[in-house]
């Protein structure tokens, strides 16, 4: 993972929130996707798209206020209704991520600070 540039990474990989996002759309995804085979729908291409919205700049720790998953779903004869109850099934029942989302757990830290450990000389 990395940070942009201007708040001192390289931006060399995703951050965190996008880490973050990216974990919510995979999981849901997956249910999806793995739905539809098991109810025989044709699938030729699916997406999920996220979008995060988050509290005003420069209040801190600007957290996510709302998360909108997309899913773009494209095949032969699809059927809407079996494509919604998927998207159900994973919202409601399956995605791990999103149910813990909405489980809002409680976060502990733990502080362990070790000192090296020596390495006898050889």
């Amino acid at each position: 993972m990395d940070a942009y540039p201007e708040s001192g990474g390289q931006d060399l990989g995703p951050t965190p929130l996008e880490a973050f996002l990216a974990s919510a759309a995979a999981c849901t995804a997956m249910d999806v996707i793995s739905i539809l085979e098991k109810k025989r729908q044709k699938v030729a291409s699916y997406r999920v798209e996220i979008d995060g919205e988050r509290s005003e700049p420069d209040v801190y720790p600007r957290p996510y206020l709302c998360l909108t998953l997309r899913h773009i779903v494209e095949g032969e004869n699809l059927d809407p209704d079996a494509v919604a109850r998927a998207v159900a099934l994973s919202d409601e029942k399956y995605c791990t991520v999103v149910a813990t989302l909405r489980a809002n757990p409680e976060i502990k830290s733990i502080i362990d600070i070790r000192s090296p450990v020596a390495v006898p000389a050889t």
